[in-house]
């Protein structure tokens, strides 16, 4: 039990360290002083009246979003004497892995930049800027060559890496499953059976109503619609981030799903958020990057080639760019198991030093774009399109491509698919394996 306390005490002072510095907390802390000029604010009571104020006045709900957002991108928290690499990573033999492909794929960049003369960043020309900026919303029609640069790597290659992780302290002939050694994955993890996997999406019961099942229901699909998407607005109408998430389980109606997710995300779009975007855009305008190369190159052979997506190509550009350029998005390294690439640059005094190359510290690969591509259906504001993916990206999309235990990782999401398939259709795993046709 005081055990329990003091990590709900360390992740207390954590969630405060955090919002402390945090836009949020300036306009709260300038509500709570502005509130005190107001008649019905008494001295005797003054901690009660204000708490009332900022509950009143909506602020309080905010906070409470602010929190559940931390809470959900935050690591529970360890041994406060953990080394930080245990903290984002425990298993050695992972860490080891990821580091190696980190090192795998710099090398490929600053191999490209040196083969092809291309400089990993410059300052565009007057002439370069005014051309950028004034084809902004239309950069689809640009038509750079293109035929030199090469990704720096396709999601086959890191399927290898993935398909060759081995713990080497394992005995696979200790193996409980001993179907485990018919899939690709041969990593010792943790992952959820079926009873466990209904425990935990309980939501998605049958039994209960779901927008778009509708042939399971046991009252009229209009009437379940209806009544669905009035308890949707009513969770608009509250802003409360964890609600909207609670209510999205069963299903997200079309015309609520952009704001249902923005909510659950807490990515509101303040003037802030859209100033930062203008930001963004400014540093693309003004710096050209190599890896803007590879993002157009890969919109090219992507969305652009997608009957669905290449309708979004501008919007695709304008937001990937400015993704590269957003040294934000280094904050969710404190959590993530991968490590920010650094490269070396000269500045005005001629003195070498260590950046992150890009300043984002993502670098982009084959497919890259299609992260962004099916939200370009919800959002056509590209600030807000920006705001969302960013969230997206730094909460769920860093997993996909990086090496780690998580259980939301791309390994475990692998060896979850093949667990469940050997166990409940191992005939057709089996034919599917002597095939040579893989999961």
């Amino acid at each position: 039990m005081m055990e329990e306390d003091a990590e709900v005490s360390v992740m207390i002072s954590l969630l405060v360290q955090r919002l402390k510095g945090s836009h949020l907390h300036s306009e709260i802390e300038q509500r709570a002083k502005e509130c005190l000029h107001q008649p019905e604010i008494k001295l005797e009571c003054l901690k009660e009246d204000v708490r009332h104020f900022l509950k009143s006045s909506g602020w309080e709900k905010k906070l409470q979003n602010a929190v559940y957002r931390e809470l959900h991108i935050q690591l529970p928290p360890s041994h406060p004497a953990a080394p930080a690499e245990h903290l984002k990573e425990p298993l050695a033999y992972m860490r080891k892995a990821q580091a190696s492909w980190e090192r795998r794929v710099l090398k490929s960049l600053n191999s490209m930049s040196t083969e092809l003369g291309v400089p990993l960043a410059r300052m565009r020309s007057a002439t370069e800027q005014q051309e950028l900026a004034n084809k902004w919303n239309e950069m689809g029609t640009d038509e750079p060559d293109l035929s030199r640069f090469r990704p720096v790597y396709a999601p086959k290659d890191f399927l290898e890496v993935v398909v060759s992780l081995r713990n080497p302290n394992h005995d696979s002939s200790e193996e409980v499953c001993a179907k485990s050694h018919w899939g690709l994955i041969q990593v010792p993890l943790h992952v959820k059976d079926i009873p466990q996997l209904r425990q935990a999406y309980s939501d998605l019961s049958l039994a209960a109503g779901q927008l778009g099942i509708d042939d399971n229901a046991h009252i009229h699909p209009d009437l379940f619609e209806n009544d669905y998407v009035d308890i949707g607005n009513k969770v608009l109408a509250e802003q409360d981030s964890a609600a909207a998430q609670q209510y999205s389980r069963k299903g997200c109606p079309t015309g609520l799903r952009a704001d249902l997710w923005a909510l659950i995300l807490n990515s509101v779009n303040q003037p802030q958020d859209v100033l930062h975007y203008e930001q963004l855009k400014t540093g693309v305008i003004q710096h050209d990057l190599l890896v803007d190369n590879l993002i157009y190159k890969d919109v090219k052979l992507t969305a652009s080639n997608d009957d669905y997506y290449f309708v979004f190509e501008d919007f695709l550009y304008q937001v990937l760019l400015c993704f590269s350029r957003d040294a934000a998005v280094l904050e969710h390294f404190k959590y993530n198991s991968a490590t920010p690439p650094k490269s070396t640059i000269q500045d005005k005094e001629d003195v070498e030093r260590d950046v992150f190359y890009p300043p984002n510290g993502v670098i982009p690969f084959h497919g890259f774009s299609m992260y962004v591509a099916p939200l370009c259906f919800l959002y056509n504001e590209p600030s807000k399109l920006y705001s969302v993916f960013r969230e997206m990206y730094t909460r769920y999309f860093f997993r996909l491509h990086s090496v780690s235990s998580a259980t939301s990782g791309i390994v475990s999401l692998c060896l979850l698919f093949e667990r469940l398939l050997q166990t409940h259709l191992p005939q057709l795993f089996y034919h599917l394996r002597q095939m040579g046709a893989q999961p």
